[in-house]
């Protein structure tokens, strides 16, 4: 039977720790030089209603890497970009490919495509989840402080698909994450009911200051995300005092690193001195894209 992965809760502790550990060797391997063909002969379907550098470049390379190849699919191209139904286009590409790669606008379309779907579909980003970067993430701490559990880690800004993935996966990390946002932009209250409903530990901050005291690990976020730049001016104004600068990241632990998904807009919710900075771990997690969506596509695909 397909598994999908729509949500960072698709997988449970275990499956997740095989991941990880799967990521960890395939990006030893690939750094040694090693082949690690696993998925030869298998094709991935990437269909993206939204525009991409990170998710497009790391599902590419990455089955090209396993032996199996990619097919970039832009959704104006197709014909769902001109009134076909996202169940016709599952049924059909299932009879092609071995998975399919999403990155849309709504989850409801991401769900619809799963639902009709006979092959596994992957979740590379939607308004309510992004399950993929959080695989990058916790992969890139892992690496950084050697096990999840029991880190105090602080998110910064806007209650969005991220911060959502990093609330619900504190059910799998042992991660105790502590969520500060603007008054109208904060994470839904369910996602933390249902977080900590299955043992996670969230908590809610008044102010960045408050949510990085003493916290391990920052996490941030643009502001500005697809499909909000209509209301910019009125974002920027509502997210003054959230910036991840060198003054806020003084009051975390002093051993504490920076985690940003990108595209980032230095100045507005994280300087560039933090960006580029000695506490900033934003590259390694922006290459474990590659890794841990390797290690993922084996799981679901490999036999």
């Amino acid at each position: 039977m397909k598994k999908d992965f729509l949500s960072i809760l698709d997988v449970n502790k275990t499956e997740l720790d095989e991941i990880i550990t799967g990521a960890e060797r395939l990006k030893r391997q690939k750094r040694a030089g090693v082949p690690h063909e696993l998925l030869r002969g298998m094709s991935l379907a990437m269909i993206f209603e939204k525009s991409s550098t990170r998710t497009h470049i790391s599902f590419e390379v990455g089955m090209h890497e396993l032996g199996g190849h990619a097919l970039f699919l832009n959704a104006k191209d197709l014909q769902i970009g001109r009134g076909e139904e996202i169940r016709d286009t599952a049924r059909v590409a299932s009879r092609y490919v071995s998975a399919i790669m999403i990155r849309a606008y709504h989850h409801s379309t991401i769900v619809d495509l799963a639902t009709h779907a006979t092959v596994p579909v992957i979740n590379g980003l939607s308004d309510h989840e992004h399950p993929c970067q959080l695989l990058a993430d916790i992969l890139t701490i892992k690496e950084h402080f050697g096990d999840t559990r029991g880190l105090r880690i602080a998110w910064v800004g806007d209650g969005n698909n991220v911060c959502n993935s990093l609330v619900l996966s504190t059910a799998l990390t042992g991660m105790e994450v502590t969520v500060a946002s603007p008054k109208g932009y904060e994470v839904a209250p369910e996602l933390v009911s249902q977080a900590q409903g299955l043992g996670g530990k969230v908590s809610l901050a008044k102010t960045p200051r408050e949510a990085v005291k003493d916290a391990q690990v920052i996490v941030t976020d643009t502001w500005i995300s697809m499909g909000d730049e209509a209301e910019k001016e009125k974002r920027l104004c509502a997210f003054h005092g959230y910036t991840v600068n060198d003054e806020l990241v003084k009051h975390a632990d002093p051993d504490a690193r920076v985690l940003h998904c990108l595209p980032a807009h230095r100045g507005e919710e994280i300087t560039g001195e933090v960006l580029d900075g000695p506490q900033s771990l934003v590259w390694d997690e922006a290459e474990n894209r590659l890794h841990a969506q390797k290690a993922l596509l084996v799981r679901l695909l490999k036999k």
